[in-house]
């Protein structure tokens, strides 16, 4: 069985929320609870986070980590995620995904120990043709390419996957564990937090925001 941390990312600015996302309260839960609550039962050894405002996420009993590299953006959290990161790989997820599915992370984890063509260092799903870079397993392998960009200040997320072993994963292949795509649903202004908090309820069906 894999060996992997889960590492909730939560560095961004939020700009667009206006406040920080992590605690945009959703059915009266701050949103990274959610999260959180998606991923307990994966299989990890440990689940941390990384946040440059640790103290805002101390109430949580989680092992809390600092950029080791400030402002490089998404690709500078995964960087520090693995960084710190005890196991080999590590589950990358971003702090404002409420709907991620356990079963589809479960299903990423296991290419790595079942697949013929495994192992990999990246395993990522798509959707509508775009890497989910903040919904992917990672291997210390990575380290070294994206260290290369980050010094280089070429902060793409997905830019060093050619130069790694990278597994994508297409709707086809994960419509019968998600079948909505809704583990990719981000959100990152209140109009999003809306609509996502109506779809919790029941009152929309599932469907990203217009």
């Amino acid at each position: 069985m894999l060996d992997f941390t889960v590492a909730i990312v939560a560095g961004g600015k939020s700009s667009r929320m206006g406040t920080d996302k992590s605690f945009v309260p959703l059915l009266g839960k701050p949103m990274i609870e959610h999260v959180l609550e998606r991923v307990t039962d994966l299989g990890q050894r440990a689940t941390i986070v990384i946040t440059n405002q640790p103290e805002s996420y101390t109430y949580l009993g989680l092992p809390i980590y600092e950029d080791v590299i400030r402002d490089k953006g998404a690709l500078g959290g995964i960087y520090s995620a693995l960084a710190y990161s005890e196991t080999g790989h590590t589950l990358a997820l971003a702090c404002d995904m409420p709907f991620l599915n356990p079963d589809l992370l479960r299903y990423m984890v296991a290419l790595n120990d079942r697949e013929h063509g495994g192992p990999y260092d990246v395993i990522v799903p798509r959707a509508e043709g775009h890497p989910q870079g903040l919904h992917a397993l990672y291997s210390k392998n990575c380290l070294e390419p994206i260290r290369e960009r980050i010094d280089q200040d070429r902060l793409k997320v997905i830019g060093f996957y050619d130069q790694v072993r990278t597994r994508y994963i297409d709707p086809p292949e994960y419509a019968r564990l998600d079948p909505h795509g809704l583990s990719f649903h981000n959100v990152n202004t209140p109009d999003e937090r809306a609509h996502t908090a109506a779809m919790m309820r029941g009152d929309l069906p599932p469907s990203p925001p217009t």
